[in-house]
């Protein structure tokens, strides 16, 4: 009968349960492996949203000095009425416009063009790959003097329009690469199974390759909405007399830094999360229906 047949006492089968060769700095280096990723998961996280904390508790700080630096109290006094600051709401209601416009256009534009740069054939479709990257590594106080110099060149008046323009300008490349990168795995046999049934190009574009599309289109937009609403470098140069909500803050550091800017950051950073969060919850849905097959739907 061989020692298979009785089992060593527990001691004895833990040692034989431990790999041959298995040494205590082994185990030691393997765990440390094994907690590395989420100590710097962690590590990582604090690091970028420490000061996203600090500025939600200073939206809280019972100050009463002009600048909002030092912690001297708690109170909710200054989210009763957050835009008692002159000039703070208007500011805002610009800056939002001017997202708002410049991510429908930019949009728009950039999903037109990263549809045809990933499907078609055309001369000049190389350089057009390339120069897309262009605003991307350019730095911003080069791209807010050349468009300074372009609108003055021509004899226009800076203002809401010039920014507009500047910001639609340089969120197009960043539209491009998010709605490109969706569009790189798109099946196409969808699209060729849709026109086989009868839907013409626009029914196929618009019931089966946006549908598809959409969480990447979605995730340009929230990203081309973040980068227009917070730029002040290329908006600072093309503003000429409209005061955006991040040339009010730099406008009103120079004099105070009062806690309502705190608060109305608060808000823009809590509606971002909850649009992300839905864009999340939107992507998983439609990870669910897209690994639902034909077979499981006639089964159901």
């Amino acid at each position: 009968m061989t020692a298979e047949a009785y089992p060593a006492p527990g001691g004895a089968t833990r040692a034989s349960s431990r790999p041959p060769g298995t040494s205590l700095a082994t185990r030691v280096g393997r765990k440390v492996l094994h907690w590395s990723l989420p100590v710097y998961s962690a590590l990582a996280i604090t690091y970028l949203l420490f000061p996203i904390a600090i500025i939600i508790w200073f939206s809280f700080n019972n100050t009463h000095s002009r600048f909002n630096f030092v912690w001297q109290g708690w109170t909710l006094k200054h989210w009763k009425d957050p835009f008692q600051v002159p000039g703070l709401l208007n500011a805002l209601k610009v800056s939002i416009e001017i997202a708002a416009i410049s991510t429908v256009i930019a949009t728009a534009l950039g999903t037109m063009m990263a549809l045809a740069m990933v499907r078609y054939e055309f001369r000049g479709r190389a350089p057009l790959n390339f120069f897309v990257f262009l605003p991307l590594s350019t730095p911003e106080i080069v791209l807010g003097a050349a468009l300074l110099s372009l609108f003055l060149s021509l004899g226009v008046n800076t203002g809401f329009i010039t920014i507009v323009i500047a910001h639609v300008m340089f969120n197009i490349s960043f539209v491009v690469v998010t709605v490109r990168s969706r569009l790189i795995g798109f099946d196409r046999s969808l699209e060729e199974a849709a026109q086989d049934l009868g839907a013409n190009a626009w029914q196929t574009f618009y019931r089966v390759t946006l549908p598809l599309i959409a969480p990447g289109v979605l995730a340009a937009g929230l990203l081309a909405f973040a980068l227009s609403i917070d730029d002040f470098v290329i908006t600072n140069f093309n503003a000429g007399s409209t005061v955006t909500y991040p040339l009010f803050i730099w406008g009103a550091a120079r004099v105070s830094i009062p806690p309502e800017v705190n608060i109305v950051a608060t808000m823009i950073f809590v509606f971002t999360v909850g649009i992300a969060i839905l864009t999340v919850l939107q992507q998983r849905r439609a990870e669910k229906m897209a690994a639902v097959r034909p077979e499981q739907e006639a089964i159901a």
